[in-house]
Parts: structure tokens; C-alpha cells; sequence
């Protein structure tokens, strides 16, 4: 075991997996000599040479599209996008083409790319540095998607992906990138060398696409979370003395519907948190889900915590953010406090 930061266990798992298949290439904005905005792939280009990690030009549509005709010619390509807000040009050839393909050829030809993207607010990126934009992913048949909270499951989801025959998208919180975050702003970070999900096996491993954690057993109430809204819910959950039970969804799609039922039918109540907009976000199918599958066992109306229906503010971002104190007062509220 190592203690790695979130940043360094997608670099650790990119290397694993350029080190262990031809066929994996990395590329994208700044990727290459640079290492990434983020540092996601220092190191990388020099220790596997520019045929295999390289810079591409700012051209979201044409990253998506050359990494989807590199998978059906048998590359596992994994291409980044800068943040997740850059997105949207790439969305034609993500959706079209790469979701697309196994179904319109019958399984002749796959896909198997994964589309790494840093997304959230947390770092004063403003409007256009701050996006959520899961929910957009998550309608669409043929693509997975996989948001971790901690640079373990950072590291085994990503390998994951990268074996996967189906194109994913993979959202890295990037509030995360070098700690945990609880919601509090104001406080020192802590970093994860300080937390025990931070260490992070040096070789190679992988998570299972579609099971969730459950982060925190409870009887009280089921918080259904993933990315950095985790840590704010554990903090919410103490900071109110409701015996919480937190369910890290990690991938969102596939969904593991049996955690969540199993969860619910035993406390009886749900919360939903997220950060992204609260309309026709994740967490509105989530509920619908949760409604569907333990009507009869809720003791209470399924509560939501999220984004506003606004473009993500610079200056009021700590008023946008779903804080502990929003995520409190709606536990208060589904168990009668």
C-alpha cells in the first residue's frame, strides 16, 4: 500500500494499464508534456513516449471522435476532457457515435473507450469550471458512468473502465483531487495521506462497475451520495446526530439498485444528495427509483439536497454548494427532528 492523492491514483492506474496493454493510449488538452492541469499524468509521456500519451488541439468533438474510431480498430483509448463544462462539443460524437456503436453494427464493432473528466465546483472555477454534468450521461443507452470518492476506488474503477468493452465516462471530483472535503470551506484541508482511504495498492486491481459502498451503516435514514457530496453527508449525519446510513453510489449507471433497496426498505426514509442542478438531475431518477422499489416501506416523503436551477456562481459559490447545513436540515426533516 501506498498513500496516494486522487490525482496520483489516476495516474497510477493509467500507468498500470499503458504498462500492461499496447493498446491503451492517453490523450487530450495538455495531457502530454504538461501532465495535465491537474497532474493526472506527470510522468507519463516521458516514461511511454508520445505515440502513447500525447497533446491534442482544443477540439472536444475531435478527441471523442478519434478515440471512438481508435476503439473500433482495436485501441482501448482513454482521452481527457479538460473539464467536464468542454464537454458539449464532444456530445454529437460521445452520443451519436461512441454510445452508438455496438448497437448499429451487432456487436461487429465496440467502442471501448473511457472519457476522463474533472467536474464539480469546490475551487472557485466559476460557471464554467464548476459543472455537473452526470445526469446528461446517464440518459443516454450504451454509456456508462462512474463518479469515485476516494483515490481507491479512483484507482480500481478506472482500471475497470478501461477494460470494459463499452465506452464510460469518468467523472473525477476534483474538490477531491488532494483531500476529502466535508463542505466546511473555511477549514484547513486534510489531506489524504491523513485519511485511510487513501492508500492505494501499488499494482494492479479493480472495482466492479455498478456496486455501490456503503460508506457509513446507519438506521435512521439512507443518504444516497457520490463524489465529494459523500464527505458532506457524513459530516451533515454527525453534525445532526442522525444515525445515518450513506450509500457511496460510485458507478451511476449501471445502478446497484439492490444496495439501495436493501437500505431503504430498512430505514424507511431517503435523502438524495448531489451537487449538479436540481432539475432533471440524477437524483430525480434516483427517487423515482427509490419510490418504485420500497413505496411501501417509506415512513416519510423522499427529501433532495442539490445545486439551484442556476449557472454555478463565483462569487456566492458557498450559497450554491449543497453545504452540511442544507444536507442537515433536510435529514431533521425526513425523520421527524
Amino acid at each position: 500500500m501506498a498513500s496516494m492523492s486522487m490525482n496520483a491514483a489516476v495516474r497510477s492506474a493509467l500507468d498500470v494499464m499503458l504498462g500492461r496493454d499496447d493498446n491503451v493510449v492517453v490523450f487530450g488538452e495538455d495531457v502530454g508534456f504538461f501532465g495535465g492541469v491537474f497532474r493526472c499524468t506527470e510522468g507519463l509521456q516521458a516514461k511511454y513516449g508520445s505515440h502513447r500519451v500525447f497533446d491534442t488541439p482544443i477540439a472536444e468533438g475531435g478527441i471523442i471522435g478519434v478515440a471512438v474510431g481508435m476503439g473500433a480498430y482495436g485501441l482501448r483509448p482513454v482521452p481527457e476532457i479538460q473539464f467536464a463544462d468542454y464537454v458539449y462539443p464532444g456530445l454529437d460524437q460521445l452520443i451519436s457515435e461512441a454510445a452508438r456503436l455496438r448497437y448499429r453494427s451487432a456487436a461487429e464493432f465496440t467502442a471501448p473507450i473511457t472519457v476522463r473528466m474533472p467536474c464539480g465546483g469546490g475551487i472557485h472555477g466559476g460557471q464554467t469550471h464548476s459543472q455537473s454534468p452526470e445526469a446528461l450521461f446517464t440518459h443516454v443507452c450504451g454509456l456508462k458512468t462512474v463518479m469515485p470518492s476516494t483515490p481507491y476506488e479512483a484507482k480500481g474503477l478506472l482500471i475497470a473502465a478501461i477494460e470494459d468493452d463499452d465506452p464510460v465516462v469518468f467523472l473525477e471530483p476534483k474538490r477531491l483531487y488532494n483531500g476529502p472535503f466535508d463542505g466546511h470551506h473555511d477549514r484547513p484541508v486534510v489531506p489524504w495521506s491523513a485519511h485511510p482511504l487513501g492508500d492505494v495498492p501499488d499494482g494492479y486491481y479493480t472495482i466492479p462497475l455498478g456496486t455501490a459502498a456503503i460508506r457509513r451503516p446507519g438506521s435512521d435514514v439512507t443518504v444516497l451520495a457520490y463524489g465529494t457530496m459523500v464527505y458532506v453527508a457524513e459530516t451533515a449525519a454527525a453534525e445532526v446526530g442522525i444515525d445515518a446510513e450513506i450509500i457511496d453510489l460510485r458507478t451511476l449507471l449501471p445502478l446497484d439498485t439492490d444496495t439501495i433497496e436493501q437500505s431503504v426498505r430498512k430505514t424507511g426514509r431517503c435523502v438524495i444528495v448531489h451537487e449538479a442542478t436540481r432539475t432533471s438531475g440524477f437524483g430525480a431518477e434516483l427517487a423515482a427509483t427509490v419510490q418504485e422499489l420500497c413505496f411501501y416501506s417509506l415512513e416519510a416523503p423522499i427529501e433532495r439536497v442539490t445545486g439551484w436551477d442556476t449557472p454555478y456562481p463565483h462569487a456566492q459559490e458557498w450559497d450554491y454548494f449543497p453545504g452540511p447545513a442544507r444536507v442537515g436540515a433536510a435529514l431533521r426533516r425526513v425523520v421527524g427532528a
